[in-house]
């Protein structure tokens, strides 16, 4: 039978296990990842199975490291990632967190625009390190994100974003993921998107100010753009923003952008509909009363 080991074809005896395989093309592995999962030696190996083989400590070459750095993906997802290109405006708490989430989850190009430079009061909630301050952020956030996934691209902007420049900076991105501090910005954004690109995705940060009440936080499609966070707490003089809510809300915008461009992950879709039909069945309860 035929499976993947490392991603590359091999071909190997019906009925192996993960340990013949190990022995055949790895004799010091000590994780084994089947399908996106960790296993055991002992477990049979199936037609078309994606098996990654990886001796712990160990420095991959460079050629095998970006499919072991995508191991724990579901099959087939890293390929469809890996030619997106996701647009990132503002390189803040939610602009940066976004980014790296991307970058981890392996998009091929990210488009990142930020005029600011780094400074210590963004260090509470931003990816940035003490290191960075006095950097511009589209240049840190570049060295952060390589440092993460070396494959990914990344094309830096340190520019003011205006309605003038926005359709240039992000005429490629299949998705633009909004990722400002001010209300006005996001308005300009988001009518400079619907105005000159009107078919491109927007995903938009909204409410993530404060702690707690993570319930609160949810995703809400309007038209063509998605916005994720409570919509009701706004910083400002007595409302702080801090890196837990908002890294909830970027990474609710990175996740609402792979979704985008994955569609609906089956396995999660068949949870929800299950929770409907348990509802319903709650709500309709059989019995002679009834």
């Amino acid at each position: 039978m035929k499976i993947l080991v490392n991603e590359i074809a091999q071909e190997i005896a019906s009925g192996s296990l993960v340990s013949d395989a190990a022995r055949l093309y790895k004799n010091n592995a000590d994780l084994f990842i089947r399908n996106g999962f960790p296993c055991g030696r002992d477990v049979r190996l199936e037609d078309g199975d994606r098996l990654v083989l990886i001796k712990k400590g160990e420095m991959p070459k460079r050629e095998e490291l970006e499919h072991l750095l995508m191991a724990r993906h579901t099959p087939g997802v890293h390929e469809r990632l890996k030619n997106a290109t996701v647009g990132i405006a503002g390189c803040g708490g939610l602009g940066s967190t976004a980014a790296v989430a991307l970058a981890r989850a392996g998009i091929g190009k990210l488009i990142i625009a930020d005029f600011d430079v780094v400074e210590p009061s963004n260090l509470n909630r931003q990816q940035y390190f003490v290191e960075h301050i006095g950097q511009p952020k589209v240049e840190a956030l570049k060295e952060i994100i390589q440092k993460a996934n070396p494959f990914a691209e990344v094309e830096c902007h340190q520019v003011r974003i205006t309605p003038d420049n926005v359709a240039h900076l992000y005429k490629t991105a299949d998705i633009i993921v909004e990722a400002f501090d001010l209300a006005d910005q996001k308005l300009m954004l988001a009518e400079a998107v619907q105005k000159q690109m009107p078919d491109k995705p927007l995903v938009i940060g909204n409410g993530m100010a404060g702690w707690g009440d993570n319930n609160l936080l949810r995703t809400r499609k309007v038209g063509n753009i998605h916005i994720c966070g409570d919509e009701v707490s706004e910083a400002g003089p007595g409302m702080g923003l801090m890196a837990p809510r908002v890294g909830l809300a970027a990474c609710m915008e990175a996740n609402q952008a792979l979704e985008i461009l994955l569609g609906p992950d089956p396995r999660i879709q068949s949870f929800v509909e299950q929770e409907k039909q348990n509802l319903l069945n709650i709500k309709q309860p059989k019995g002679e009363r009834c």
